[in-house]
C-alpha cells in the first residue's frame, strides 16, 4: 500500500514539474498544442506571470503556489498572428514546429502569407512556405509574400519573424513598371533586398518576355531604385554584344527623379555628325520640373533648350519652353558661309475658375525669330514649319463687385508675320467697362416699353502699341517709335416692339480719343514740297453717330401628308433693316496752299484740305456725313421626312440650305457709288450631319472703266450682266472611316466633320503622335482578338478638305487659291499602322507638302518611322524604343534632317 502511495505521488510530482515549466516558458508560434486553426496567438499568450494555460489543467489540478521567480524571456512576436489552412493544422510538441496544409495563410502585422504549404518553427522563429503537388503533378499555390504594397511570389520562402529577414527562391515581384524575377534573393530588412541572376522587363508577358534585363547582382530598395552590377539586354532571348558594368534605375512612386536624358546620334548634310536632344531632367519639387537639353554639330552649330511644367492643384498650371539655336553653315572663310541665330519663347498659363472667381491670369506667348521654324533642323512636323503668323496674348482681369459692376483688363499682345517679319505689339493695353445701367427701368418687375429699357454703359481703353521689325525687336528705337492712345466711349440704347412682331432697337454712341502725338502739314515754297511736323503733345477729338434697326422673322411652311415621304418644308426667313447717320466733323481739318499736281512748280492755286491726327493713333474723324440703310435677310430652309426606323415617333428633320444670308448697304449722302456690292453666303448640307460646302460671294453692281475703277454707272447699262462677280470662295471638311459605314456608327471623324472642323494633322505628324498611335487602344485589343480570320475588318479614316478662292475685283479672273488636303491612316494589322498626308494645289499642279507614316507596335517597343520624301523639307526619321516611361531613354533614333537653303 506503502508502494502505490509513493507511486501516485511520484507522477503528481512529475505533473506538477511539467506545469511549472510550461507556466515558465512564453509560448511562440502558435503555443506549444494543437488549437483550432482560426485561433490567434494573443489569446493565449498574453496570460498573467505564473497562470497556466486555461484548457490544460482542470480547475482542480491548478495551484496558486507555482510561482516561477524567474523573469520569463520577451516575447518575440509584437502582435496578433492568424493562420489557416483548408485541409489541416499540425502542432508537433517535439520538434516545436506547426504544419499547414493546402491554401495555409499567415497574417502578422502587415506581412501576409499565402502558400500551399507552410511550416513554422517556433524554436527559431522562421516560417518556411513553399507550394504543393497537385494529382497531375502539376506545382501549384506558389508562395505569396505580402508586405505593405509590395508583393513577391517566389517558388519558396524563408522569413524570420524575429529579425525580419527572408530567402527567397525564384521570386517574381512587380515594381511599378518593372516585372522582376530572380532565383536567389536575401531580403535583409523591409526596405533592401539583394538579388542573384535576376531579370527583369517591362513586358507584359512576363514568362516569356520579347526583351529582359539579366543583371548577375542587383541591390534593390523596393518603390525606391534598382542598383545592378554587370547588365546586358536580351531579346528573345538573345544577348545584346554590349552591355554596361553597372545600372541605376530610379522607381520612385509619387515623385519624379533627376537624372540625364541619352542623346540621339545623326548625321546632316550641311552642319556635320550630331547628337540631338541630350541633357538632364530635374525634378524641382512637387509642383514644378525643368528640362534642359541641346544639339550640338561638328561643324560647330548648336542648340540650347529649356521647358518647365508647372501645376497647382486648384490654382493654375502652364509650361515654359525656350529655344535657342547658333546655326553655322558651310565652313568659314569660304564664300557661302553664314551665322544665324533663332530664337523662340513659348509660355502657355491657365488659371483655375474657382481658385479666384474675381479675378484671372492668363497667357499664350508664341514669339521669336520670323525664321526659327525655316531654318531648324530639329522640329518633326511639318506643319510647324509652314506657320507664318505668330502670336501672343498675356491678360489679367478682375471684376470689382460694386453696383454697377466694374470690369477691369490688362493686356499685352504681339502679332508677327513671318513672311514680312513685321511685328506689331501692344504693351500694355488697358480696358475698363462698367455694367450697364437703366436709369427708368422699374424697382421690380420685367422692362417695358421705349423708356423703361433706356440704357448706357462706359467702356475706355488705353494703349501702347509698337510696329518693329525682327531686327529692331526690343531695342531702343522701337521704345522710341511708341504710340500711345486713349479712347473712351459711352453709348446709350433702347429697344422695343412695334406692332407686336416687330423688334426696333435705337442707339447712338459718344466717343472722345485722346492722342500724344499729331502731325501738322504746310508747303515748303523754296523745296516745293509738302512738309510733315510731328508735334508731340497731348490731343483729343470727339465723335458721335446715331443708328436704328428693325427686325422680325417669318415662318412659312407646305405640308405634303403624314403619308408622304417628304411630309413637309418649312422656310425660315428673318429680314433686318437698320439706318446709320454720321455726321462730318469739319472743326478737326484745316487747309494750306500748294500748287496743281502737275505743276509742281507753278502757283500756290490748289487747295489742300488735312487733318491734324491723320496717321495718328486712331486716325481722323470724318469730315464728310454719310447716311445709309443696311438690308440683311437671313434663309433657312428645312424640310420633315419620315423616318427609316419604325419605331421612331417623330420624324427626321433634314437641313436643305443653312444660313442663306443676303446683305448690302446703301448711302444716301454720297455722291456717286451709293450701293455696296452685295454679299452672298451661306451652307448646303450635302450629307446630313456629315458633310456641308460653305461658300461666300460678292456682287458687284457698279461698272468698270476702262482703267479697271470703279465707276458710277450700272454695270447692266454698261452692256453687262446685272451683276459682276468680283469674290467668290468655298471649302469643305470631310471625315470619315471605316466605322462610319457601319450601322448606327457616331465615330470621332463623324462628330468632326459635323462640327465642320479641320483635323490638324492634315500636314502631318510629329513622332511623339506618331508613337502614341497605339496607345489609346488597349481597350480593343481584347474584341479585336476575338474577331475571326473571315469576318476580318481593316480600320481606316480618311480626312478630306477642299478650298478653292476666286478673284475679279479688278477683271483679273484668276483663281487665287485652289488645294485638295487629305489625311489618312490603315490599320494593316492589330499592331500595323500606316499613314500619309499629302495634298494638291490646283493652281500649280504640284504638291503640298507630304509625310508618308509607318508605325509598328512591338509590345513593349515602339518602332515608327516618318519620311517627307520631296519638297523644301525632304527628310526622314527612324525610332525604335521601349514603350515604358521608366526605360524611355533606351532607344535608337536615326534621321535625316532637310537640307536648308539659308
Amino acid at each position: 500500500m506503502r508502494t502505490k502511495i509513493l507511486i501516485v505521488l511520484q507522477i503528481l510530482s512529475v505533473l506538477l514539474i511539467c506545469c511549472g515549466a510550461l507556466q515558465a516558458q512564453e509560448i511562440s508560434v502558435n503555443t506549444l498544442r494543437s488549437i483550432p486553426a482560426d485561433t490567434s496567438y494573443k489569446q493565449i499568450t498574453n496570460k498573467p506571470q505564473g497562470s497556466t494555460l486555461t484548457g490544460m489543467l482542470p480547475v482542480s489540478q491548478r495551484d496558486s503556489t507555482q510561482i516561477d521567480s524567474i523573469k520569463p524571456p520577451r516575447e518575440p512576436l509584437t502582435a496578433i498572428v492568424k493562420y489557416s489552412a483548408t485541409d489541416y493544422s499540425k502542432f508537433d510538441r517535439r520538434s516545436n514546429k506547426l504544419y499547414l496544409y493546402n491554401e495555409a495563410e499567415i497574417n502578422y502585422t502587415d506581412i501576409n502569407i499565402k502558400a500551399g504549404q507552410i511550416i513554422v518553427d517556433n524554436t527559431n522563429n522562421v516560417v518556411f512556405a513553399k507550394g504543393i503537388l497537385d494529382s497531375a503533378g502539376v506545382y501549384t499555390q506558389g508562395p505569396v509574400f505580402v508586405q505593405a504594397q509590395n508583393t513577391v511570389e517566389p517558388d519558396s520562402i524563408k522569413y524570420n519573424f524575429k529579425t525580419e529577414k527572408a530567402l527567397i527562391y525564384g521570386s517574381r515581384t512587380k515594381q511599378q513598371e518593372f516585372y522582376i524575377k530572380n532565383e536567389v534573393s536575401k531580403r535583409v530588412n523591409d526596405s533592401v533586398v539583394f538579388m542573384r541572376n535576376v531579370r527583369f522587363t517591362t513586358s507584359e508577358n512576363e514568362e516569356d518576355p520579347e526583351y529582359y534585363f539579366y543583371a548577375r547582382k542587383v541591390k534593390f530598395v523596393p518603390g525606391k531604385k534598382i542598383v545592378t552590377g554587370l547588365v546586358n539586354m536580351f531579346v528573345y532571348d538573345v544577348p545584346i554584344p554590349l552591355g554596361v558594368p553597372f545600372a541605376y534605375f530610379p522607381m520612385e512612386k509619387e515623385t519624379s527623379v533627376s537624372g540625364f536624358i541619352m542623346p540621339s546620334p545623326g548625321e546632316n548634310n550641311e552642319r556635320g555628325y550630331f547628337l540631338q536632344n541630350g541633357g538632364y531632367y530635374f525634378a524641382i519639387n512637387d509642383y514644378a520640373d525643368l528640362t534642359l537639353t541641346g544639339d550640338y554639330y561638328t561643324n560647330g552649330s548648336y542648340a540650347l533648350r529649356g521647358s518647365s511644367a508647372y501645376r497647382k492643384r486648384y490654382k493654375f498650371s502652364g509650361n515654359v519652353n525656350i529655344r535657342y539655336e547658333h546655326l553655322l553653315t558651310s565652313e568659314r572663310g569660304l564664300p557661302d558661309f553664314s551665322e544665324t541665330n533663332t530664337y523662340n519663347i513659348q509660355w502657355s498659363h491657365s488659371q483655375d475658375t474657382k481658385s479666384s472667381p474675381n479675378s484671372r491670369f492668363s497667357a499664350s506667348v508664341n514669339l521669336g525669330s520670323s525664321d526659327y521654324f525655316r531654318q531648324s533642323t530639329n522640329i518633326d512636323n511639318v506643319a510647324s514649319r509652314l506657320t507664318n503668323t505668330l502670336s501672343s496674348s498675356v491678360s489679367y482681369s478682375k471684376t470689382f463687385q460694386t453696383v454697377p459692376q466694374v470690369n477691369l483688363a490688362l493686356t499685352a499682345r504681339h502679332t508677327q508675320n513671318t513672311q514680312t517679319q513685321i511685328i506689331n505689339m501692344t504693351l500694355p493695353s488697358l480696358q475698363v467697362n462698367v455694367d450697364r445701367i437703366y436709369p427708368f427701368a422699374p424697382k421690380t418687375g420685367s422692362k417695358k416699353g421705349i423708356i423703361e429699357n433706356i440704357n448706357f454703359n462706359y467702356s475706355g481703353s488705353g494703349e501702347n502699341r509698337f510696329v518693329t521689325t525682327d531686327s529692331l525687336f526690343f531695342t531702343a528705337q522701337m521704345f522710341r517709335d511708341a504710340e500711345l492712345g486713349v479712347q473712351h466711349s459711352i453709348p446709350l440704347t433702347t429697344n422695343f416692339k412695334l406692332f407686336k412682331h416687330l423688334s426696333v432697337s435705337a442707339s447712338t454712341n459718344y466717343q472722345e480719343s485722346w492722342v500724344f502725338e499729331t502731325i501738322n502739314q504746310s508747303f515748303d515754297t523754296e523745296q516745293r514740297e509738302i512738309v510733315l511736323d510731328t508735334v508731340n503733345g497731348f490731343d483729343s477729338f470727339r465723335t458721335y453717330n446715331f443708328s436704328t434697326s428693325l427686325g422680325t422673322t417669318l415662318y412659312g411652311q407646305f405640308n405634303f401628308g403624314e403619308d408622304k415621304k417628304i411630309q413637309a418644308i418649312r422656310h425660315v426667313i428673318k429680314p433686318s433693316v437698320s439706318f446709320n447717320y454720321n455726321p462730318a466733323f469739319d472743326q478737326y481739318y484745316e487747309t494750306f496752299l500748294a500748287p496743281e499736281l502737275d505743276d509742281p512748280n507753278g502757283d500756290l492755286t490748289r487747295e489742300v484740305t488735312y487733318s491734324r491726327f491723320d496717321g495718328g493713333f486712331y486716325g481722323a474723324p470724318g469730315n464728310f456725313s454719310s447716311s445709309g440703310v443696311s438690308l440683311s435677310i437671313n434663309n433657312t430652309l428645312e424640310a420633315k421626312v419620315r423616318d427609316r426606323d419604325s419605331t421612331a415617333v417623330e420624324p427626321k428633320k433634314i437641313d436643305l440650305i443653312s444660313n442663306l444670308a443676303v446683305s448690302t448697304n446703301y448711302n444716301f449722302l454720297a455722291d456717286s457709288l451709293r450701293l455696296s456690292p452685295i454679299s452672298v453666303r451661306g451652307t448646303i448640307p450635302i450629307i446630313q450631319n456629315k458633310l456641308s460646302i460653305n461658300f461666300n460671294t460678292t456682287l458687284d453692281p457698279y461698272a468698270l472703266n476702262n482703267n479697271n475703277q470703279r465707276i458710277d454707272k450700272l454695270n447692266i447699262e454698261n452692256g453687262g450682266s446685272l451683276f459682276r462677280l468680283t469674290n467668290a470662295s468655298t471649302n469643305f471638311s470631310y471625315s470619315f472611316s471605316s466605322k462610319s459605314f457601319e450601322k448606327n456608327s457616331n465615330d470621332e471623324d463623324t462628330q468632326t466633320a459635323r462640327n465642320g472642323a479641320r483635323r490638324d494633322n492634315l500636314l502631318g505628324e510629329d513622332g511623339d503622335q506618331l508613337r502614341n498611335k497605339f496607345n489609346n487602344k488597349e481597350e480593343d485589343e481584347e474584341e479585336d482578338v476575338k474577331r475571326e480570320l473571315y469576318n476580318y475588318k481593316i480600320p481606316w479614316n480618311l480626312r478630306v478638305n477642299y478650298n478653292v478662292n476666286y478673284n475679279n475685283l479688278t477683271r483679273q479672273n484668276t483663281i487665287t487659291s485652289h488645294a485638295v488636303n487629305f489625311s489618312g491612316d490603315v490599320e494593316l494589322g492589330e499592331r500595323w499602322f500606316v499613314g500619309a498626308s499629302s495634298g494638291i494645289d490646283l493652281t500649280t499642279g504640284k504638291f503640298t507638302p507630304t509625310q508618308l507614316r509607318f508605325a509598328r507596335d512591338l509590345e513593349s517597343f515602339n518602332m515608327t518611322f516618318a519620311w517627307t520624301p520631296f519638297g523644301t523639307y525632304a527628310s526622314w526619321n527612324f525610332f525604335i524604343g521601349i514603350k515604358s516611361s521608366v526605360l524611355s531613354d533606351l532607344k535608337y533614333e536615326k534621321r535625316r534632317s532637310p537640307d536648308q537653303n539659308l
